[in-house]
């Protein structure tokens, strides 16, 4: 019994890597978009894309440590 609940609050955990999938993609296909309608401020916003893009797979990861806690720490 204990087994399963550890195996499913992994699963749970895991949702938040799908959460930071999403975002990614929503990131990069807002910049994109932006870019393609004026490509000359593309440049200047490449430093905030690289910012979000950290944070949310920063995010990503940390849903994903928290999984392999629950399955061989607990």
């Amino acid at each position: 019994m204990e087994e399963m609940g550890k195996y499913i609050g992994a699963g749970l955990a895991c949702l938040g890597m799908l959460g930071a999938a999403v975002g990614v993609g929503n990131i990069f296909g807002s910049f994109l978009q932006g870019a393609m309608r004026n490509p000359s401020a593309a440049q200047q916003q490449f430093g905030n894309l690289i910012f979000g893009f950290a944070v949310t797979e920063a995010l990503g990861i940390f849903s994903l440590l928290i999984a392999l806690l629950l399955l061989f720490a607990v």
